[in-house]
């Protein structure tokens, strides 16, 4: 069984868009899906720094449209669908939830929104690697803070002020290893309450279709197989837990023998190395990547 996923925000490095405008058509639908975002996404994929990248009304929609485009690119026709975070959204177009500029423009307007939630308090996440992860989740509820990424395969991403991250690394957990991420607030936290609003507007005029594909949730990890249930799930999301940990486990339930993740890929092939040990991975780095990933499908 064949999975493909498309990484979160975070994924993203200055220049990594650079190679795959040589392919036919891709700079084109990139300008075109550039219009729908508002946003330059070949200058942002080129030539902007990190500090630019990291911007979340930048990097959401360039992490989107970049994984949307290397699935057009690799031409596969997948068992099963799962994104990380904001790579949801790639997948439910790339599932026929939504077309590609549905997802754009409600990534568009998540990703502003956050922004703005993002702003109104000085908040962050910390990855904690290792540990036992009872011991890691009572840190963390210790201090205030929400375990907003379970990502399996001993990572935890905690989420909240800076004062209360500050405090956990203080009394880190026994035998872990405490990273802050260079994101720009806490999300998929209670911090992210009136993004969830702003999104639940902007997606009033959208009516989904059912997955054709097997789509897997970040809430639970489970399939969705109803489109308004997908939607659901999509918007509230944005202030609630990432369970990739769950998603892990349902693939491993389903049979997935092979995982190809979608431009900037490496961050969730990592994950399955630990956590899904008899998968075969492809990471979407390079065009150069491609054959590899088609010689998996094969």
């Amino acid at each position: 069984m064949l999975v493909l996923v498309a990484p979160g925000q975070g994924a993203q490095t200055p220049g990594f868009l650079t190679p795959w405008l040589e392919l036919p058509g891709l700079a084109d639908r990139l300008a075109a899906w550039s219009e729908v975002a508002g946003l330059d996404l070949i200058t942002y994929g080129t030539k902007a720094d990190a500090d630019e990248i990291r911007d979340t009304a930048v990097a959401q929609p360039l992490l989107v449209a970049t994984a949307l485009a290397s699935a057009e690119a690799l031409g596969a026709t997948p068992d099963l669908l799962a994104g990380h975070s904001v790579g949801e959204f790639a997948t439910a177009a790339l599932a026929g939830v939504l077309t590609p500029e549905q997802a754009l423009t409600l990534v568009r307007e998540r990703a502003q929104a956050m922004a703005t939630a993002a702003a109104v308090t000085e908040t962050g996440m910390t990855a904690v690697l290792g540990g036992v992860e009872a011991e890691v989740l009572a840190a963390i509820d210790k201090h205030g803070l929400t375990p907003a990424n379970v990502n399996g395969a001993g990572q935890i991403v905690a989420g909240g002020t800076l004062e209360q991250l500050a405090a956990l690394k203080a009394d880190a957990p026994a035998r872990a290893r405490l990273i802050a991420l260079s994101v720009a607030g806490a999300f998929h936290t209670e911090h992210m309450a009136p993004a969830v609003e702003h999104l639940r507007t902007a997606a009033e005029g959208i009516t989904p279709a059912d997955p054709r594909v097997k789509l897997l949730s970040n809430a639970d990890g489970q399939v969705v197989t109803d489109g308004a249930q997908l939607m659901r799930r999509l918007i509230d999301q944005v202030s609630s837990p990432v369970r990739w940990d769950r998603c892990m486990a349902t693939m491993a339930d389903l049979g997935v023998t092979r995982m190809i993740e979608l431009l900037p890929g490496g961050t969730l092939t990592g994950l399955a190395k630990r956590g899904l040990r008899d998968v075969r991975t492809v990471a979407l780095k390079t065009p150069d990547d491609l054959d590899a990933a088609r010689e998996l499908i094969k």
